[in-house]
């Protein structure tokens, strides 16, 4: 019983830092952007976190870990579960035994040796809205918000845990001859944010000025110090991401989780700002900031699975990636005010083949199982969201008008200023 406490206690621990990285999310997107849309922003991150909790409770817990219809005091039975699509009811409850005496449903006290099933579920959702914030800051300063209101519940409450339930609902990618392996989400948030991201900004457009004549224009954000902090903020936040998807307080694999997760964020970071200051002859901060989170969404697919040095690779050639992906984007006319595609749809793409050439599972036949779980999910989110924000685009639209772009979202769509200029009244 002390070491269930224990176990218990470190994934609430985990769970609130996981929280906390909707602040660092919030801080690094108001940062990279104008200041006339920070309130658009701001309202955007609060909603994704309630809304998203609020849907993960209703619907998303059960439709992510469909196989847990039916229970008994032996193991789980498997219900109805294909493993592509199941649902295993509407709402929480407490997991329930047979009494085989007398044949009642009564509490059961051994839902998993590492945590409660409320913990369970509130670790998870914790993740379940972070896809949503990806999409959040690709489409910056130019969506309307009602429209992204609802593709946040759409694709939160519905496409988020079914997608996720083909791997950590033991669907149909875990139970390949070599199962697709993704430690903590690399794919199964991050790319899952990501396709999403590339799909809503090809259909939204690039910001007003980003590009003229062909040539691309900088558009720089309002509060780098800001964005900075963000980034700090997510890196610690990753300590819970990483460190409790261990599921466990387990001291030799925690510990060599924040390890690996660290060295990966370090190399990602000094590696795109060399790669950078050799391409563009400057110092970028903005590009260092992206580094590191790019090694750290590398990572997360095998976190657990590599060595130092392993980590450190990943890390250096996701730092890498950065850095010419975000000149791609660029050159593809796609207007990404955060570099919300290139850190998590291209780094968690790498990270997640990743566990296929380092680490403990590296083998030709891993590699294989990591490409199917690449594209299984490349398939349900691009067409996914391409429906939801396509439908949308075509009936109530989902851009703002030319004026409301040009003066700001935070005063058209919520007449509110997030920096009001006060002054003493002069008598």
């Amino acid at each position: 019983m002390e070491l269930f406490t224990i176990n218990n206690v470190w994934m609430m621990i985990c769970t609130a830092l996981v929280f906390f990285m909707h602040l660092g999310f919030a801080f690094l997107e108001i940062g990279l952007t104008r200041q006339k849309n920070t309130i658009n922003i701001l309202f955007k991150n609060i909603f994704i976190i309630t809304m998203g909790l609020l849907l993960y409770c209703l619907v998303g817990f059960n439709l992510m870990y469909p196989g847990d219809v039916f229970t008994e005091l032996n193991g789980v039975v498997q219900g109805d579960w294909n493993g592509i699509l199941g649902f295993a009811g509407f709402g929480l409850d407490s997991p329930m035994v047979i009494d085989p005496e007398t044949g009642k449903k009564i509490l059961d006290l051994s839902y998993n040796e590492g945590y409660t099933y409320w913990t369970d579920f509130l670790f998870q959702g914790m993740f379940a809205a972070t896809a949503a914030t990806i999409v959040s800051g690709a489409v910056a300063e130019r969506m309307k918000i009602g429209p992204f209101m609802v593709f946040v519940i759409i694709y939160v409450g519905l496409v988020y845990p079914i997608a996720g339930s083909w791997k950590w609902g033991g669907g149909f990618l875990d139970t390949l001859e070599t199962p697709f392996y993704d430690f903590a989400g690399s794919t199964l948030v991050h790319s899952v944010g990501g396709w999403a991201a590339l799909v809503a900004v090809c259909l939204l457009g690039s910001r007003i000025g980003k590009f003229k004549n062909g040539k691309i224009q900088a558009i720089p954000g309002h509060n780098i110090p800001l964005a900075t902090a963000g980034v700090l903020i997510l890196w610690l936040g990753w300590f819970g991401f990483n460190g409790g998807s261990v599921l466990s307080a387990d001291p030799s694999l925690t510990s060599i989780t924040l390890v690996t997760t660290c060295l990966a964020a370090a190399a990602g970071g000094v590696v795109a700002a060399l790669t950078s200051t050799l391409m563009y002859k400057n110092l970028d901060l903005t590009m260092f900031l992206n580094g590191i989170l790019g090694g750290l969404v590398g990572i997360t697919a095998g976190a657990d699975q590599m060595s130092p040095t392993d980590a450190i690779l990943i890390g250096a050639i996701a730092g890498t990636i950065i850095v010419f992906a975000v000149s791609l984007i660029d050159k593809l006319k796609l207007d990404d005010p955060v570099g919300a595609i290139a850190v998590h749809l291209v780094c968690g793409i790498w990270g997640t083949l990743a566990v296929g050439i380092f680490g403990k599972l590296a083998s030709g036949a891993q590699f294989v199982s990591q490409l199917i779980g690449v594209a299984s999910y490349a398939g349900i989110c691009i067409v996914s969201s391409f429906l939801i924000i396509f439908i949308m685009k075509k009936t109530v639209g989902i851009r703002v008008s030319e004026k409301e772009e040009l003066e700001g979202l935070d005063a058209h769509e919520h007449g509110m200023d997030a920096y009001p200029d006060f002054r003493l009244n002069e008598h």
